[in-house]
This record gives structure tokens, C-alpha cells and sequence, in this order.
């Protein structure tokens, strides 16, 4: 009987917050292939289920992602795959969750790993966190990680950085739109706490939404895509969570989905 793989993502949830926790740091927390299958098992479950309102990504030891999995990867080029083409489906699924997303990076993010960083709706990192697009210098290239990376990157820095594979610190990376902020180590936890706290008062549905919003493509007719975000203005103050919350607002209390209330 096969035994279990030991647990690489660690999962806790606590007042509508669930953190799915990289804990593989005898690698770095390399993207492996068990891994990635793991995490991408964790936001399946956490996508899915109602008591869950914001999911924040985490990571033990120092190092929040070094990327993929360099020895498990050596030793895949005889089957003729890679770890890597899992990555994938994880970026996805972080793209499309319908709760938002927070990363918590406390440490050295390179390569794929930045394509957890910029999947997250919003990423947090320590002052000392470091970042590179080292792919170049392993003589591959940031392909897949490119479909949430360069949305989020300024062109100028996103050709400087993919080229050199330089390292830049966490104050470059909220410059260019790699990270929502940078805080000192110390404040960390209480940075990402702040913003989950913020998080949860908006409603599931209006959260999703909104998502979605972010996401989409204007019409190239200027009136046509005002027409239809009208539309959908008009769908969401008609619905329950917008007529709950405009009543909310008018009886000055807490709607009914902030925890707590």
C-alpha cells in the first residue's frame, strides 16, 4: 500500500481567512510537481467553499519560492515531461478564484515563483524579500509565468528584468507592479491582516464581481462596453447582496456577510 506524500501546503483557516502555507523549505519551496499538486488541490477546496472569504498563500522558512523544482526537473527529462507544465494550473487557479487572493512573501521569490506573486490579487512582501526572473540564466525562458507577470509589469522594467535576470529588492517590485506593497518584516503579518480585514467586509458575490471585472476585455465600441457595464451596474444593485447592502448602509450596521456581524 502506498503511503500518502508528506503535506508540502499546509492549510489553516480562521474567520473566513484560510492561508495555504508553502512548507517545503529543505528546498526553497520548489514548485515540484507534489507540490503544485497539492496547492492547486487546496484552492479547489478553498474556491468551493462558503465559509471561506479570502485565502492568503504563505510560505515557512526564508526563502517564499526559489521556483521550479531544478533536481526533480533533471531527473523528469528521461520521461520526456517537466514539473514545470503544472504551474500552469496553479497560476490559473489563483487568476480565476472567486475569493481574493493575498500573497504573504517574506523572503527570496524567483522565477516561477513570481508567478504566484503576480496571480495573487494582492501580494504584500518584507522590505528584505528579493526578486529575479532568473530563467535566462538557465537557459529557458518565463513562458507560462508570462500570462500573470506581464499584466501586472511596467514594459520597461518587465524586458529590463527578464533579460538580465538582476535581482531587485521589494521596493523595485511595488514600483514596477509586482507587489500591492512593501512593509518591514516586522509588520508583516500585520500588514496581511489588514488587508484580509478589508477583504471580508466586501460581499462573496460583489468580491467575485469584481474579479471577474478586473479581468475583462472592454468592448472596442466605446458606448457598446458602457452599455454593458451599465447593465451589469444595474444587475448588482438589484440583487440580494446589493439590495442587503444598501440597506445596510441606510440602517448604519454591518452587512449580513461581514464576520461578526
Amino acid at each position: 500500500m502506498t503511503s500518502a506524500p508528506d503535506p508540502l501546503v499546509r492549510v489553516s483557516t480562521t474567520h473566513g481567512v484560510t492561508t495555504l502555507t508553502l512548507d517545503s523549505p529543505h528546498n526553497r519551496n520548489a514548485l515540484s510537481s507534489t507540490l503544485l499538486r497539492q496547492l492547486l488541490d487546496a484552492l479547489a477546496a478553498a474556491a468551493t467553499d462558503d465559509d471561506v472569504r479570502v485565502v492568503v498563500l504563505s510560505h515557512t522558512g526564508p526563502v517564499f519560492s526559489s521556483g521550479a523544482d531544478l533536481k526533480e526537473t533533471a531527473a523528469a527529462y528521461r520521461e520526456g515531461t517537466v514539473p514545470v507544465a503544472m504551474l500552469g494550473d496553479v497560476l490559473a487557479a489563483i487568476w480565476e478564484c472567486p475569493k481574493p487572493v493575498v500573497a504573504r512573501i517574506g523572503g527570496p521569490a524567483r522565477a516561477g515563483g513570481l508567478g504566484l506573486v503576480a496571480a495573487a490579487d494582492v501580494a504584500i512582501c518584507a522590505q528584505e524579500a528579493t526578486f529575479a526572473f532568473t530563467e535566462v540564466r538557465l537557459g529557458v525562458i518565463p513562458a507560462v509565468i508570462s500570462a500573470t507577470v506581464l499584466p501586472r509589469l511596467q514594459p520597461r522594467a518587465a524586458a529590463e528584468l527578464y533579460l538580465t535576470g538582476d535581482t531587485f529588492d521589494g521596493r523595485r517590485a511595488a514600483e514596477i507592479g509586482l507587489v500591492t506593497t512593501v512593509t518591514s518584516t516586522e509588520a508583516l503579518d500585520e500588514t496581511v491582516a489588514s488587508y484580509c480585514l478589508a477583504l471580508v467586509r466586501g460581499a462573496p458575490g460583489a468580491l467575485a464581481g469584481a474579479k471577474e471585472l478586473l479581468r475583462r476585455a472592454p468592448a472596442t465600441d466605446f458606448r457598446a462596453n458602457l452599455a454593458e457595464l451599465r447593465d451589469l451596474s444595474v444587475r448588482y444593485f438589484h440583487s440580494e447582496e446589493g439590495r442587503e447592502g444598501v440597506a445596510a448602509f441606510g440602517e448604519k450596521r454591518p452587512a449580513r456577510w461581514v464576520p461578526g456581524s
